[in-house]
C-alpha cells in the first residue's frame, strides 16, 4: 500500500513512517520543516526515513492548495492517509494563534478537499488532540462527552477539524477517524514538550516551573503504544452513511508531573531546581483516556509505563545531545 503521511518530520509521524515502512508499505512524507523547534531536530528524523526504499519526502506546507493536489495528481495510488501535519503546543497558541488557524483548520480543509479526489483512498486517520475535552471533570475521559468547552485555541481548532471531518464523512462518503492523543512521549521527542524541557532544564542545573507543585496529572503515553493504535485503526476504516468516528488514543493511566520529574532525575543522576507557580489558564489539572473503544475496535493495549518509557527517552536523549553518564 501507498501511505501519505503529513508531518512525517514530526515525532509521531516519524515513527509511525518508521512502522509503515518496516511492515512494507510505500510512505509519501510531507512536511514543511517550520522552525516552530530545532529543525535538526526534524532533519535528523528524516535522514533514518530516508534510509528506506520506500520512502518519498516532498518539503511543502499542507494548507498550499496547489501543492497538495498536485501531490494527490501524480500519486494516484494513495490508498490510506495520515495526517499529523498541525502546528502544535497549546500555550504557543497565545503567541500566535493566526498559525494555529492556518495550519490545524485551513491545512485540514485542504487535506479534505485532497483526500475526497483520491480514487483508491480507503481511509483517512488524522491528529485530534484530548486538548478538546477542555474544562471536562468527568473521569476518565469519553468519546461521548459533552467538548464544547475548549479552553486553548489549539483546543478548538482541533473541534474544528473533528467537525468538518464528520462533514466530508457525511457529504462524501469519506472513511475518517479522528485520534484525540494524550500526552505523547519518548525518544525523537518534541523540545517543547515538558519531559524533554524538564530534561534539558535539569541537565543545565536551570529551574524548572512545576505548576500546583507537581500536582497536575497527565496520562503519559509511550510513542510505541500510539503507533500501533493509528496503524490499527488505519487498517480498520469505519463504514456507514457518514463513516466519521473520532477515538482516544492514550495509556489509562493518569500519572502526576511531580512522578515524572522523579524518573527523570533518577535516570540523569541529577536532581532538579524546582519552583512553583500557579496553574495557568490554557493548562488543565488532569487529563485521562477513556481507551475502551480503540481496544475494542483493534485490540489496542498500551504496554509502556512511565517508569519504563522515561529511561528508553532518556538514552535517546544522552546520545542526541551528545551527554555522557556522570
Amino acid at each position: 500500500m501507498t501511505i501519505l503521511v503529513t508531518g512525517v518530520a514530526g515525532f509521531i509521524g516519524h515513527h509511525v513512517a518508521r512502522a509503515l515502512l518496516a511492515r512494507g508499505d510505500r510512505v509519501v512524507g510531507v512536511d514543511n520543516l517550520n522552525a516552530y523547534y530545532d529543525v535538526r531536530l526534524k532533519q535528523g528524523r528524516l535522514a533514518i526515513l530516508r534510509e528506506a526504499s520506500g520512502f518519498v519526502f516532498h518539503a511543502l506546507d499542507i494548507s498550499d492548495r496547489e501543492a497538495m493536489q498536485d501531490l494527490a495528481t501524480r500519486n494516484p495510488d494513495i490508498s490510506g492517509v495520515v495526517h499529523l501535519a498541525a502546528q502544535a503546543g497549546v500555550r504557543h497558541s497565545l503567541v500566535d494563534p493566526y498559525a494555529y488557524v492556518q495550519a490545524n483548520v485551513m491545512g485540514h480543509l485542504v487535506v479534505q478537499e485532497m483526500a475526497r479526489r483520491l480514487g483508491r483512498l480507503r481511509h483517512l486517520v488524522y491528529a485530534s488532540s484530548s486538548s478538546v475535552y477542555g474544562a471536562n471533570q468527568s473521569l476518565p475521559f469519553s468519546e461521548t462527552d459533552r467538548v464544547d468547552t475548549p479552553i486553548s485555541l489549539y483546543a478548538a481548532t482541533k473541534r474544528a477539524d473533528e467537525l468538518m471531518s464528520y462533514a466530508y464523512a457525511h457529504l462524501f462518503q469519506l472513511p475518517q477517524t479522528g485520534l484525540r492523543f494524550f500526552t505523547v512521549y519518548g525518544p525523537w521527542g518534541r523540545p517543547d514538550m515538558a519531559y524533554y524541557a524538564f530534561a534539558r532544564a535539569i541537565m543545565a542545573g536551570e529551574p524548572i516551573t512545576l505548576f500546583e507543585d507537581g500536582a497536575l496529572r497527565r496520562d503519559f503515553t509511550y510513542v510505541d503504544d500510539i503507533v500501533a493504535g493509528v496503524i490499527g485503526c488505519l487498517d480498520r476504516p469505519p463504514e456507514g452513511d457518514a463513516p466519521a468516528r473520532v477515538l482516544n488514543i492514550g495509556n489509562h493511566r493518569s500519572e502526576r508531573v511531580s512522578t515524572l520529574i522523579g524518573l527523570l532525575e533518577q535516570e540523569l543522576g541529577r536532581k532538579a531546581v524546582i519552583r512553583t507557580a500557579p496553574r495557568p489558564l490554557v493548562d488543565v489539572e488532569e487529563t485521562f483516556a477513556s481507551v475502551d473503544a480503540i481496544a475494542a475496535l483493534t485490540g489496542y493495549d498500551p504496554k509502556t509505563p512511565l517508569a519504563v518509557g522515561i529511561p528508553r527517552f532518556v538514552a535517546w536523549f544522552r546520545e542526541w545531545h551528545g551527554i555522557g553518564r556522570s
